[in-house]
């Protein structure tokens, strides 16, 4: 599927700054709920790569899961993700915040039949905003999305492959590396220095509003 394939038909950009934000360990907490699912189910998530394949064991043994039933356990708790997943601190009323001034969008790299459970499940939390679940390379999405506005935008997410990817498409882009302080996430791949890394949500809303400022007075600024 090509990104003129991804139906973007709800997405209603207005006059104003564009936030686009991962969900799954940015706005949902992931991995901490993914482990008690598998606890639930009888294994257990060793934190020895930034990868689910090959660090999932049975309780009872010991024994590494195959892949196929790794993969079939990511689906099945997708499909669950509404009796298990919750919002990272602050990320409910900071984003509400930001909406006042921008519109945000949910760019979540997921397979599209598990849209439905996430619709709902951001609803639920107050998190209204367009929802795009997608496995596609988010660069070119974000450039789809974005197009020749001269307005500020704004890219955030716990994968150093996905911030590339939109660093690579979109011109301007603050970019922001946002991921929780969790065993798995030490082993993940480092970001390039040219994007930002915020702690929480209280530091990212700060970098999004100097963003805006920013852009804001270079726009106000007289031509020389």
């Amino acid at each position: 599927m090509s990104v003129t394939e991804l139906d973007i038909s709800h997405i209603r950009l207005g006059e104003r700054p564009l936030i686009v934000c991962d969900v799954d360990d940015v706005v949902l907490q992931f991995i901490g709920p993914f482990q008690l699912f598998l606890q639930s189910q009888g294994h257990e998530f060793l934190p020895r790569s930034f990868r689910l394949h090959g660090n999932i064991v049975s309780k009872a043994d010991g024994v590494v899961i195959e892949d196929q039933q790794v993969s079939r356990l990511i689906e099945e708790f997708f499909e669950a993700q509404e009796l298990w997943q919750t919002p990272l601190d602050r990320v409910v009323e900071t984003l509400s915040r930001l909406s006042e001034e921008a519109d945000v969008l949910f760019l979540t790299a997921m397979q599209p039949r598990f849209q439905d459970q996430r619709r709902r499940l951001l609803d639920r939390m107050g998190l209204l905003f367009p929802l795009l679940a997608t496995e596609q390379p988010k660069g070119p999405i974000v450039h789809a999305l974005h197009a020749s506005r001269s307005l500020p935008v704004v890219f955030i997410d716990d994968m150093a492959r996905n911030l590339h990817s939109v660093r690579d498409h979109v011109a301007d882009c603050l970019l922001i590396h946002l991921m929780p302080n969790s065993p798995v996430h030490r082993f993940a791949p480092a970001a390039a220095d040219d994007i930002t890394r915020a702690a929480d949500w209280a530091d990212a809303a700060e970098l999004i509003e100097a963003h805006f400022l920013s852009n804001t007075v270079s726009r106000a600024a007289p031509a020389a």
